[in-house]
C-alpha cells in the first residue's frame, strides 16, 4: 500500500468515525466543506487550487494531500500546481518550503498512479 493509500484510507475511516458521533454541529461543518467546493461564483475546480494554497500557507499536510488529490482529479497539470504552490511558498515564506517537499512527493505518488496530467 502506498503513503497516498494509507492517507487515502485513514482519512476514510477517521471521518466515518467522526459522522458516526452524529453531532449536529460537527456535521453541518463537514456540510459546509463540502459545498464550498461546488460550483459558483468560482468553479470547484479553481477552489480546489485555492484550497491547496490556503492548505500549504496553513501548513496541513493532511489538507495539501487531500487537495493535491483534488485537483489532479479536476484536471490541473503539475506544473500549473507547481506554479499555484509557488504562490503559497511567496505568500506563507520559508516555513512553507517542507510541506511544498511534502506536496512533491504526493505530486510524484500521484504521476506514478497516472491521476496527475503532467501537461
Amino acid at each position: 500500500m502506498s503513503k497516498l493509500d494509507a492517507f487515502r484510507q485513514e482519512r476514510s475511516q477517521m471521518n466515518e468515525k467522526i459522522l458516526d458521533l452524529d453531532h449536529l454541529g460537527v456535521k453541518r461543518f463537514f456540510n459546509l466543506d463540502t459545498n464550498t467546493y461546488r460550483d459558483g461564483e468560482l468553479d470547484g475546480r479553481t477552489k480546489e487550487l485555492l484550497g491547496l494554497v490556503a492548505s500549504a500557507v496553513l501548513r496541513c499536510n493532511d489538507c495539501i494531500d487531500y487537495h493535491l488529490e483534488q485537483c489532479a482529479k479536476t484536471g490541473w497539470t503539475k506544473a500549473e500546481i507547481v506554479d499555484a504552490m509557488n504562490v503559497a511558498l511567496v505568500v506563507g515564506g520559508s516555513i512553507v518550503i517542507p510541506h511544498f517537499r511534502h506536496a512533491i512527493a504526493t505530486l510524484d505518488l500521484l504521476e506514478e498512479e497516472g491521476t496527475l496530467k503532467t501537461s
